[in-house]
């Protein structure tokens, strides 16, 4: 019987890694970074959060970018507090970008909202030590485009402000989203097209997301590797959105290729973000979320995501 596509690309990528992990072994003595992203924890308690992460065994958080305004969103003194006490560290701000604050829109004024509410998240990321911000081009929630104009809106308006990263020192990465969600840049092929035309040395990441990648991309791991070293972050979610393991996603595949692109090394992160099953996930940024739900989804996922890893490198 012949291969499937899929089974001849998972063998190559599995010799690549293999002969790799043979020839150059110090390059994966060092594991993978773990993060979490947090605005799916909804209006929990950022304590209730941290400890529970910090029971999971992860030494960093993804903070929610919930500076939607001036007076609104986390407090540097109070977070850096928390974060402490669990002994977490914020490896970046997970932007949000609606309608209101769209980088694409036709409205001078949501634009001029994503312009000021990216300052505000790079001062936040700054302030507590995270190193990127996840930027999307285009509103998510509004999958049907406004009009053929919405890429060039966008690139010019973060080209506006992008030499707030360079001075700052905060990464922009872009991310892309599936289609069903958002009408610009739905895969890494778009990301990059997407940084080329924003042509700005501050633009030059991008933040992975596996569960949008599936609807995307011909193959998750083909695109980790065509991302390479723009890659900064990585979201995770089963093939249902659910905790890693809960579906039918090849984590192996895509544990082998970040080894391949070095992902092992400081400074990149694997940021499990499950949400559940849906078209809709966004309101659950505005609820009380069920903590038996969150303890399985956390403990399970990071569980499972570390016995992958390790029973790939004890080949």
């Amino acid at each position: 019987m012949t291969e499937q596509n899929v089974d001849r690309s998972k063998r190559v990528l599995t010799e690549r890694f293999l002969t790799l992990r043979q020839e150059q072994p110090e390059r994966f003595e060092r594991r993978l970074d773990m993060s979490w992203s947090n605005w799916g924890f909804g209006l929990e308690n950022l304590d209730e959060s941290c400890e529970r992460l910090a029971r999971a065994g992860l030494t960093h958080i993804e903070l929610h970018g919930n500076h939607y305004g001036a007076d609104l969103g986390y407090r540097v003194s109070e977070t850096l507090s928390t974060l402490s006490n669990h002994g977490l560290a914020v490896s970046g701000v997970c932007g949000m970008f609606s309608v209101e604050n769209d980088l694409s829109s036709p409205s001078g004024v949501h634009r001029q909202a994503a312009v000021d509410y990216i300052r505000r998240e790079v001062e936040f990321a700054v302030a507590v030590g995270g190193s990127y911000l996840l930027v999307v081009p285009s509103a998510v929630g509004r999958p049907g485009a406004y009009d053929d104009a919405e890429i060039d809106r966008s690139s010019a308006t973060l080209r506006s402000i992008a030499d707030v990263f360079v001075d700052s020192g905060i990464k922009a990465a872009i991310e892309p989203i599936r289609s069903a969600e958002t009408s610009l840049v739905h895969s890494v092929s778009d990301a990059l097209a997407y940084i080329e035309r924003v042509e700005h040395p501050g633009v030059q990441h991008i933040n992975g997301d596996v569960f949008h990648m599936q609807t995307e991309e011909a193959n998750i791991a083909d695109a980790i590797l065509l991302a390479g070293d723009r890659l900064i972050n990585l979201h995770m979610a089963d093939s249902n959105r659910l905790g890693l393991g809960e579906g039918s996603m090849d984590l192996d595949a895509q544990i082998m290729a970040l080894y391949l692109i070095g992902f092992n090394k400081a400074g990149h992160f694997v940021t499990p973000e499950p949400l559940g099953p849906g078209g809709a996930p966004y309101p659950a940024m505005h609820r009380h979320p069920d903590t038996e739900v969150l303890e399985h989804l956390v403990l399970g996922s990071v569980k499972y995501f570390r016995e992958r890893e390790e029973a790939l490198l004890s080949q």
